[in-house]
């Protein structure tokens, strides 16, 4: 079991910052979330690397 950690981001549609939930477990993932603000969906792409640094890209999922 590993812990969920938090962070922040720019939503692609109402560029309001939210924060979001990495799975540290997980070095490389894709997924998508609906903005906690205007609900658009949002294409996650997250890498993790070996010191637990996250690389997160936030697109619009019509892109």
């Amino acid at each position: 079991m590993s812990l969920l950690t938090p962070f922040r981001v720019q939503c692609p549609y109402c560029w309001e910052t939210i924060e979001v939930l990495l799975d540290p477990s997980e070095p490389s993932q894709s997924y998508i979330e609906d903005c906690q603000v205007c609900c658009h969906p949002i294409q996650f792409r997250v890498e993790i690397d070996e010191s637990g640094i996250a690389q997160v890209d936030a697109q619009r999922e019509d892109d």
